[in-house]
């Protein structure tokens, strides 16, 4: 038994003066930027917000976005640059679309969580790509656009794809 607990001691001790491996050129960086951003949060500290306004502004957009039957009207932005003398170059003349219903939902959206996690009790945790319902894997982005267009011959709706850039208005553009 003693010598069990000697040999237990030894071990030990020589472990401990086993060196610590050498720090990646990655670690000493973040280290760095940390002490770096410490410094700063010290001598700046955080901003004096005290009104909120640009969250109560995003609240009032999600609220609004949210209303049943919103009724907005979509452009398609063509890309040719217009320059006006004397005026900022604009990116292009809109035509009209349509009226449509809400805004313009991007392609790219995820009705689930696209990663889930694999091993979530280990200290290496993993991610893997998560399939949409539908089974597909949206992509992390794209150009495309769905949009529910009223037909202006009735007062059905359709879903309509739509690849170039668009304007969403929740009233009709009134072009220059």
């Amino acid at each position: 038994m003693r010598l069990v607990a000697v040999a237990a001691v030894l071990v030990t001790a020589v472990w401990g003066c086993a060196p610590a491996p050498t720090p990646t050129s990655d670690q000493q960086q973040t280290r760095q930027q940390d002490k770096l951003l410490e410094e700063g949060t010290r001598q700046t500290g955080m901003p004096n917000i005290v009104n909120f306004r640009e969250r109560k502004m995003m609240k009032d957009i999600l609220e609004l976005r949210d209303q049943e039957g919103l009724v907005t009207f979509t452009y398609l932005e063509n890309l040719s640059p217009i320059v006006v003398p004397g005026k900022t170059a604009l990116g292009g003349k809109l035509t009209f679309l349509g009226e449509s219903v809400g805004y313009g939902l991007p392609y790219a959206t995820q009705y689930t969580n696209p990663q889930r996690v694999i091993n979530p009790y280990t200290s290496a945790i993993t991610t893997l790509p998560q399939a949409d319902p539908n089974g597909l894997f949206s992509p992390a982005s794209a150009e495309g656009t769905w949009v529910i267009l009223k037909d202006p011959g009735s007062n059905k709706t359709g879903v309509v794809y739509v690849e170039p850039r668009i304007v969403v208005s929740p009233f009709k553009y009134q072009p220059d």
